[in-house]
């Protein structure tokens, strides 16, 4: 069943809804239908199933909606941080202030995202309607209540963020890194347009923690909304942008929300080129002792001085 009649289940009420007085269609008027017969759904999700209405193809419609989301939120926060990059007053909030990348390094990563996102990415969010058919995401409206949906993001924010450590720390070793993610530190000081830089297979696999963590959470749990899943992944490429930026602000997140990493602990994975191998917390580089930069290593040196002073004292 496809989402419009999920929504009206009455054929002569969704006909309705589809074509004016004319025979014509347009989304403005189906817009406004769904408002007239649906009052009590919100404005979001008046546009929501009035896309799904407007399209009448489930899968050509989640398919366009995702990738002009995934392109739309990318671009759009990489943007700014162009702009930020030109502009010398914020150079004293730069964390490698002498490393400002140059309109040319920007070309050849734009170019080279775009390659990706049309030949690697695109493949994935085209096929994905079906997916969500078979494994239970839904799509009707209403949507679900904020309360549900904040603690799946949050999960879905931990979860990832396991499963990035872990993997980007695989891609530091041997074959890994030469033939794989060596690419993606082609830059040492990073910025926004920089973050999804990377080998094919690099993009598929640190994006499985992405998309892969919501298809387990729904084959466990039976239940996730496909604009759950939207708004996580607008959360998450926000994040990953933002960590690349290259600067750290005063009212960075870092500094209100310690165990947040932001682009201070990615800029120092990227100066160092080893340690803070995770994307949004501290916690795993912390306690698997791994985190990146020259405070990080005195730390593990005094440490380890102290350790070796008790087991001295204990012999004697």
């Amino acid at each position: 069943m496809s989402i419009a009649a999920a929504v009206f289940p009455n054929n002569s009420t969704l006909n309705n809804l589809l074509t004016n007085v004319d025979g014509t269609k347009s989304f403005s008027q189906v817009l406004n239908n769904v408002g007239q017969m649906q009052p009590q759904l919100s404005l979001m999700e008046k546009y929501w199933a009035s896309w799904y209405c407007y399209m009448n193809n489930d899968i050509l419609a989640t398919g366009i909606m995702f990738f002009v989301l995934h392109e739309f939120m990318y671009f759009s926060r990489s943007l700014p941080w162009y702009i930020i990059d030109c502009i010398p007053y914020f150079r004293k909030w730069k964390l490698q202030p002498t490393k400002i990348p140059s309109n040319k390094e920007h070309w050849h990563c734009l170019k080279s995202v775009l390659l990706s996102h049309f030949l690697v990415e695109a493949i994935p969010i085209w096929t994905f309607h079906p997916m969500c058919e078979k494994l239970g995401i839904t799509m009707e409206v209403p949507f679900p209540n904020w309360k549900t949906m904040t603690a799946e993001i949050s999960l879905f924010f931990v979860l990832e963020d396991m499963w990035h450590y872990w993997a980007h720390r695989l891609f530091h070793y041997g074959i890994f890194y030469k033939y794989i993610h060596k690419q993606h530190h082609r830059y040492a000081a990073p910025f926004g347009l920089c973050a999804e830089y990377a080998h094919p297979a690099e993009t598929l696999s640190l994006g499985f923690g992405t998309v892969g963590m919501p298809i387990l959470y729904v084959l466990y749990t039976g239940k996730l909304h496909l604009f759950t899943l939207c708004v996580w992944i607008t959360m998450r490429l926000f994040q990953a942008v933002d960590s690349h930026s290259g600067y750290d602000f005063p009212w960075s997140l870092n500094k209100f929300m310690p165990f947040w990493a932001g682009a201070e602990h990615h800029d120092l994975h990227h100066h160092y080129f080893i340690g803070n191998y995770a994307s949004s917390f501290r916690w795993w580089d912390y306690t698997l002792d791994t985190e990146a930069g020259p405070e990080a290593k005195l730390e593990r040196e005094e440490r380890m001085k102290r350790k070796a002073e008790e087991k001295v004292k204990k012999t004697i």
